[in-house]
């Protein structure tokens, strides 16, 4: 005989009714976990680096990678065109100062040369000419004041003779008047000749000084034609090692193309681009140090900002060390200031990221990091100074947080 069971009641914790309005506190309690507040990002704590703000001794000093060049380059030009004859050294090799390097060949420029030193040879052949008559002029002056002197004391030697026989009165008046008269010819003649050969003098004296003036300049026109034809060997400005000197026999130069360079052989210096962040830092006269502890002092900072980055020469403070070559690279360290004390925080991305204006400081229970307004100073490779806006012993997030919008980061 069948029996009706009685269903035992469930309890009241897995009534539906109980257990539906728990699942959706469940399901909210999630959605508010996962989340993020308005105005917060939520991080996963081992995405991102966390570094604390500490005092301690801050270098002040910039690392830069620095290329080896010659500290004086000199440009070997052309000064006449033409076509290249023959090549007399090689590329790479030492030179002297005014060593040939190469000639040209230019008939052109050799007929031109040969007209013009005729044409200045004839000039000169006329002063030469000129010259020539005022000595003969003054040759010829000379010789009448002579004949005249010599006439004049001739008569005046007849006058005395014929005087004593006045006197002795075997002459007249009559006889001696006349000889007294040829006296005083003679001298006015004498004088007028002198006076004369005074001013002619004068005037031959201006003369001769304005053609010396005249023969200087043709002899120095006919020196400047003549090297034109020197014009024609390239030769080494200066003494060094001959670089880039690529000419080819039969090839055409015009005046002023470049034919090599000549660098200074021995004596070099360092060419180093910077990041434009220091150009209000790096000066002229600063020091400088390579990894082997060898001086330099920054000689020159070129201000022009190219691809973000500025030119900085430097030049060693002695003898530069042995076996240095053109295009080395060297790492050196430019002391910007003395080492001092300072509130520092480790570089990172969060500097790209806000220009160093803005960091994420933690909460003191680690969930949390708030953007805070901060103020930075010096910076070197490790460690950048800070001015305000953090205390010592806070941490802050040293990552790139560029991408994050909101103030707050939920650390999960």
């Amino acid at each position: 005989m069948d029996r009706r069971v009685t269903r035992s009641r469930a309890p009241w914790w897995r009534r539906r009714a109980v257990l539906v309005p728990l699942a959706v506190v469940a399901v909210a309690i999630a959605i508010w976990r996962l989340i993020p507040a308005t105005g917060s990002t939520n991080v996963v704590g081992t995405d991102i680096e966390i570094n604390a703000v500490i005092r301690a001794p801050f270098a002040d000093y910039l690392p830069v990678r620095a290329t080896i060049a010659p500290r004086v380059t000199t440009l070997v030009g052309v000064l006449a065109g033409g076509q290249v004859e023959k090549l007399v050294v090689q590329d790479g090799v030492m030179v002297a100062e005014g060593e040939p390097l190469a000639t040209l060949a230019n008939p052109t420029l050799k007929l031109d040369v040969l007209t013009r030193e005729a044409q200045i040879a004839s000039q000169l052949g006329g002063v030469a000419g000129e010259n020539l008559g005022i000595e003969r002029n003054r040759l010829d002056r000379a010789g009448q004041i002579a004949q005249a002197n010599y006439d004049l004391i001739k008569a005046r030697r007849e006058l005395g003779i014929r005087q004593q026989l006045h006197d002795q009165g075997f002459l007249s008046d009559a006889g001696v008047k006349s000889y007294a008269e040829e006296v005083a010819y003679q001298e006015k003649r004498v004088s007028q000749l002198q006076s004369g050969g005074a001013a002619e003098a004068r005037i031959t004296a201006t003369q001769g000084s304005r053609l010396n003036d005249t023969r200087g300049r043709l002899e120095r026109n006919l020196a400047a034609v003549r090297a034109g034809l020197d014009a024609l060997v390239i030769r080494a400005p200066m003494a060094g090692r001959l670089t880039n000197f690529i000419l080819q026999p039969g090839q055409t130069l015009k005046p002023g193309d470049p034919a090599g360079q000549v660098d200074s052989e021995g004596s070099w210096k360092l060419i180093a681009d910077v990041d434009e962040y220091y150009l209000g830092r790096v000066a002229v006269g600063q020091r400088a140090r390579t990894a082997d502890s060898v001086a330099l002092t920054v000689s020159k900072v070129l201000p022009a900002v190219t691809d973000g980055r500025f030119r900085v020469e430097l030049t060693f403070d002695g003898t530069p060390p042995a076996g240095l070559n053109r295009g080395q690279t060297l790492d050196i360290r430019i002391t910007l200031g003395s080492t001092a004390t300072a509130l520092v925080a480790p570089v990172g991305g969060w500097l790209e990221a806000g220009g160093g204006t803005s960091a994420f400081v933690l909460d003191p229970d680690g969930s949390h990091a708030r953007r805070r307004a901060v103020k930075t100073g010096r910076r070197n490779p490790e460690q950048v100074e800070i001015l305000s806006g953090l205390r010592p012993g806070e941490r802050i997030v040293t990552s790139n947080m560029s991408a994050v919008k909101g103030d707050i980061l939920n650390i999960r």
